[in-house]
C-alpha cells in the first residue's frame, strides 16, 4: 500500500483541480493497481454512478452495532453442522425458482437506505419460501425507510437488527420500484446510471435524497388497505458468526441481511471475487447474501447489492469466503415470517 503515500502528496500539491477531477485521478491510479499490480482476485473499472468519495459514501448507510449491543438485544441463533451437511455450492435462485423476488435486484437511488433494502429483499425471499410458493410479496423499503423510527436515521443510515425488530413489531407493506409504481408504498427515487451505462437511466443527483416521510396509507387505486397489506415476521435474530452455521441458515431457510466493511476499492469494484486491496475506511454497508461457491480454489459468497443491474455483476458481486473479509460475517441479521 505505499503506493497510495506518494499519491497523497500529489493531491494537496495540485489543489487547484475539482474534486471530481481529483477523484478521477485516484481512481485511475487504483484501478490500475488493483487490475495490474495486486494480484487481485477481481477486476476493477471506473464508475459513472461516483463521482467523489463522498458522493460514493452517500450509497452506504449500515451504522454499525457493537457485538455487545447485537447479543444484548436479540438472539443468536448457531447451527451446529459438519461439511458433510454442506453442497460446495449454492444458489437460492435456483433452490427456490417460483420466488422471483430472490432474482431481483433492486436500486436504493441517491440515499444512504441499503439497510432497509437489504432488509426487505430478504423478508420477501423468506415470506415466498416459508409459503411454499403461496405468496410472493414485494415488501416496501419505503415504508421501513420513512415508518420505522428507532431504525436510525433514514437516508442517512440505519441498523440491520432494527429493520428486522420492527418487522416483528410492526409489519411492512408491500411496494415497488417508482418506475413500476405496484404495490401499497413504492419506492419514491429513481433508478440511476452506473459504469457501462447504456443510457436508459439518468446520472444519480450530486446531493442525497431527504428521507420520504412516513404514509401509512396505501397509494390512490391500490385494492387493499394499509393494515390488510402488512407482512409480519414471526422472529428476529442474529445468525451466529461462523462460516457453517451462516451456510446452514441461508440453505435452511433462505437469503439473509449482512453487513460489511467498505473501503474506498470498493467504489471500483467491477467482477470477480472481492477481497480489500487498499484504501482508506468508508462506512458500512448492507447487502442480501443469496449463497456461496467455489471458484479457482477461492471460496465466495453470492451477493445481492442494491445499485441496479448495471453495476458490478449484472447487479451481484461475490467476496472471499470463511475469512470473514471486512467483517461480512459478523453482521449476519434475519427472521422468521409469520405465515
Amino acid at each position: 500500500m505505499n503506493w497510495l503515500i506518494p499519491f497523497a502528496v500529489i493531491v494537496v500539491v495540485q489543489a487547484t483541480p475539482s474534486l471530481k477531477t481529483r477523484f478521477d485521478a485516484f481512481s485511475d491510479r487504483l484501478i490500475h493497481y488493483v487490475n495490474e499490480e495486486s494480484g487481485a482476485s477481481w477486476k476493477a473499472a471506473w464508475s459513472a454512478r461516483f463521482n467523489g468519495v463522498e458522493h460514493f459514501k452517500h450509497h452506504l448507510g449500515a451504522l454499525t452495532e457493537t457485538p455487545e449491543q447485537r447479543k444484548s438485544r436479540r438472539p443468536t441463533v448457531r447451527h451446529y453442522v459438519s461439511d458433510s451437511d454442506l453442497p460446495e455450492s449454492f444458489d437460492a435462485r435456483v433452490q427456490w425458482p417460483d420466488c422471483p423476488s430472490i432474482s431481483e435486484i433492486r436500486d436504493q437511488s441517491k440515499c444512504g437506505s441499503c439497510w432497509a433494502f437489504g432488509a426487505v429483499e430478504a423478508m420477501s425471499d423468506r415470506v415466498c419460501i416459508h409459503s411454499n410458493g403461496r405468496m410472493k410479496p414485494h415488501l416496501s423499503a419505503r415504508d421501513l425507510l420513512s415508518c420505522c423510527e428507532f431504525c436510525g436515521l433514514g437516508c442517512r443510515g440505519g441498523y440491520l437488527s432494527a429493520a428486522w425488530d420492527y418487522w416483528k413489531s410492526s409489519g411492512i407493506v408491500t411496494g415497488g420500484s417508482l418506475e413500476e409504481q405496484t404495490g401499497c408504498v413504492p419506492y419514491p427515487f429513481p433508478k440511476c446510471a452506473h459504469q457501462g451505462s447504456s443510457g436508459r437511466l439518468k446520472p444519480c443527483p450530486k446531493q442525497l435524497y431527504p428521507t420520504p416521510t412516513c404514509e401509512r396509507k396505501c397509494q390512490v387505486g391500490y385494492n387493499k388497505t394499509y393494515k390488510e397489506d402488512k407482512f409480519y415476521g414471526a422472529s428476529s435474530y442474529n445468525v451466529y458468526e461462523g462460516e457453517k452455521e451462516i451456510m446452514y441458515e441461508i440453505m435452511k431457510n433462505g437469503p439473509v441481511e449482512a453487513s460489511f466493511t467498505v473501503y474506498e476499492d470498493f467504489s471500483v469494484y467491477k467482477s470477480g471475487i472481492y477481497h480489500h486491496v487498499t484504501g482508506e475506511f468508508l462506512g458500512g454497508h448492507a447487502i442480501r447474501i443469496l449463497g456461496w461457491g467455489v471458484e479457482n480454489d477461492v471460496k465466495y459468497w453470492l451477493i445481492a447489492n442494491s445499485w441496479n443491474e448495471e453495476w458490478g455483476e449484472n447487479g451481484y458481486f461475490r467476496i472471499r469466503r470463511g475469512t470473514d473479509e471486512c467483517g461480512i460475517e459478523s453482521g449476519v441479521t434475519t427472521g422468521m415470517p409469520l405465515i
